[in-house]
């Protein structure tokens, strides 16, 4: 009844009521009429807690009175602005992710009869990552005065908390909104002048529907209605499933625990709504024996959910959120994790972006954090999905972590390329760098891509055993990674990374863009190519491939670089192995084929790379032993070092399930941003 009440039911509630005069006799009037108005104020107060609740449920707090704001209250101190989100005890639900702005086409959010600095056009501004509304700091403590809270990113664990198994609409106020009213279809009306004061539409943060800011287009049933998430629903984790859990008190863990399903319902029954109205509740009168079933059902349920969470405390090794999913074949989850240092600095864009179209809390920095924890939250999602956006060693890191959770199935990864080189993310359809491209449409892309494998391969160092302890050169003991899904090489190309790698460090403000880097090793490779560094690298390695000795060919050619490849892609897109086309002796070269394929290259081979030439074929094997006699600098997917003489041995470790972009063209929604 409450959802489908309207102002207009509530006018026909009060013509009844004065028709209901008429008949009366004269005697009879003073108490009908005072009977007819007791009835009319009670309808009108419970529509007004009706309208009351359901605003500050939706997010639209902020519609109540302006002059409210001038009543003085005492909240203690302002908070700092958040920037990141909170993963502790401490964790508050609908908290802004505040970060700097210069933004000036747009109004403060508070209006220009509540903002603090509405003169000046000049003051510093601050941008919700999540909701997308725009504060001065000066009027930070007057948005937290009318308690207008982001989109909520997980829900309370405790017995208390209501029970809701849907997602509800963030509703927002827009000065400026692209596309069309859900409505009536029609364009929102924007001013020809520098920016609008007033609101043109009301849209959600979570599906992006987007309404006119009228009667006849915004309606009340909208505030309540369930949010559908929009076009993404399928890889968004919704905030129903990320549950803050508290520490239980006293409790003792029996061996099974609630079924998740009743949702601190004792019954355990799926659908059973939340009374949104207390107040309408409890005007119905119960009998006694009724009020202490209740009673007991709220004892047991309560003393349920206490046992569920210290269950849930125990599994979760201690930390305040647990993920609890709903299994779905239509779901595809997605974890993404960005590296905002990678490339050109990129990756605080994305950041952000992907939390505005997703859940904040799927979404992970990783300059603050490693993607450990992350995934051992996500671990129990069912058709669980990554993105990794940075380089091709953001990836790497990616997998090794993977490798070590032992997540069974593992979730495939797909890969938005931000980084330098990006060769995985050019074998795996997924271009060459990142230039802009919507992120609705690379959502579409991860949940429509091809789950393939990628050959991952072990490198084991050892000092070699054929040099005394004292004519050991110096240079570092081991490999920056054990593992590679690139490729692994030494001499010339080792050499060039490894002087950018050195220079980055030195000063990484000059290596802000994926440009400078590319016109960095150019200089660093025609700087190398003149020196000639790597001139005598063919007689100090000896190379074994499957129990074939590569060693006198090497030496014949002079290869002042030798690549184990996994990939087709080397070198920011270059094909070394080319096609072999109707050459019996080898195969094309494939990533998921178990075997890694061993080239030889001079300077001029190098340089014809460029041009769509390829290097010297020498093998393709299942296994590889390397002896080096001398400091050689060696890079195991981009991760250069000089590495000490040692025996490194080369053999298969697994397969990494991919994410590969279809080639197929893809579809993109239509989303009001």
């Amino acid at each position: 009844m409450a959802k489908s009440l309207n102002l207009d039911t509530m006018y026909q509630l009060v013509e009844i009521s004065v028709a209901a005069l008429r008949p009366v006799v004269p005697e009879q009037l003073p108490t009908v009429k005072s009977f007819v108005l007791e009835i009319s104020l009670s309808i009108f107060f419970f529509v007004f807690s009706i309208c009351r609740k359901a605003i500050s449920r939706s997010g639209l707090q902020h519609l109540a009175p302006v002059h409210s704001l001038n009543i003085a209250v005492s909240n203690g101190p302002v908070k700092e602005p958040r920037a990141a989100l909170e993963w502790t005890e401490n964790a508050v639900n609908g908290e802004h992710l505040w970060l700097e702005t210069n933004v000036s086409g747009d109004l403060c959010y508070l209006g220009e009869e509540s903002c603090q600095v509405k003169f000046s056009k000049s003051a510093l501004r601050r941008k919700c990552a999540a909701c997308k509304i725009v504060v001065h700091n000066a009027c930070m403590e007057q948005l937290e005065k009318i308690n207008f809270r982001c989109k909520p990113t997980f829900r309370e664990g405790s017995s208390r908390s209501p029970r809701e198994n849907f997602v509800r609409h963030h509703w927002v106020h827009r000065r400026r909104q692209e596309g069309k009213c859900k409505q009536c279809g029609k364009g929102f009306q924007q001013k020809f002048s520098f920016h609008s004061k007033e609101i043109v539409a009301i849209s959600c943060s979570w599906c992006k529907l987007a309404f006119h800011n009228k009667v006849t287009c915004f309606m009340l049933h909208h505030i309540e209605e369930p949010c559908s998430l929009g076009a993404h629903a399928a890889v968004i984790v919704p905030p129903t499933w990320i549950i803050k859990v508290k520490k239980p008190q006293g409790v003792s863990i029996p061996g099974d625990e609630p079924d998740w399903a009743g949702d601190w319902s004792p019954e355990g029954e799926m659908g059973v709504s939340y009374p949104y109205w207390e107040g309408w509740q409890n005007s119905l009168k119960s009998s006694t024996r009724r009020k202490k079933r209740t009673s007991f059902k709220r004892k047991a349920s309560k003393r349920g959910n206490d046992l569920f969470l210290a269950v849930v405390s125990q599994d979760n090794k201690g930390r305040p959120f647990v993920i609890k999913p709903i299994s779905s074949p239509l779901m595809k989850p997605l974890l993404v994790f960005v590296n905002p240092k990678s490339g050109g600095n990129q990756g605080t864009k994305v950041l952000q972006m992907f939390m505005w179209y997703l859940n904040p809390r799927q979404v992970f920095d990783l300059s603050q954090e490693g993607p450990k924890d992350a995934l051992e939250l996500y671990r129990k999602v069912p058709n669980l999905r990554i993105l990794a956006c940075g380089g091709d060693g953001t990836v790497g890191w990616i997998l090794s972590i993977l490798d070590e959770l032992q997540l069974t199935p593992q979730p495939p990864v797909a890969v938005l390329p931000l980084g330098t080189g990006n060769d995985l993310a050019r074998t795996l359809n997924w271009g060459g760098g990142y230039t802009d491209e919507p992120v609705s449409k690379i959502l579409c892309h991860v949940e429509d891509g091809t789950i393939v494998q990628l050959d991952r391969w072990n490198l084991q160092v050892e000092r070699n055993p054929d040099l005394p302890q004292d004519e050991l050169e110096d240079g570092t003991r081991k490999l920056p990674l054990n593992v590679f899904n690139n490729y692994f090489s030494l001499g010339f190309d080792a050499h060039v990374t490894l002087e950018f790698h050195e220079s980055r460090e030195a000063n990484p403000e000059k290596f802000n863009s994926r440009f400078r880097n590319k016109m960095f090793y150019a200089g660093a490779a025609f700087s190398d190519f003149l020196q000639r560094s790597s001139r005598d690298l063919s007689k100090h390695v000896k190379v074994v491939c499957d129990g074939t000795d590569l060693t006198p060919k090497i030496q014949e050619l002079k290869f002042q670089c030798i690549v184990f490849l996994n990939i087709p892609r080397y070198c920011a897109g270059t094909m070394p192995w080319g096609n072999p086309g109707d050459h019996r002796d080898f195969e094309p070269q494939r990533h998921d084929d178990g075997y890694i394929e061993v080239i030889g290259f001079t300077m001029a081979s190098l340089a014809a790379l460029q041009v769509g030439g390829h290097g010297e074929r020498l093998h393709q094997c299942r296994e590889v032993t390397l002896l080096t006699y001398k400091s050689i600098p060696m890079q195991v997917d981009g991760e250069p070092c000089r590495l000490a003489p040692s025996l490194i041995r080369i053999s298969l470790r697994n397969q990494a399930n991919m994410v590969q972009k279809s080639k197929r063209r893809t579809s993109m929604p239509l989303l009001n941003e």
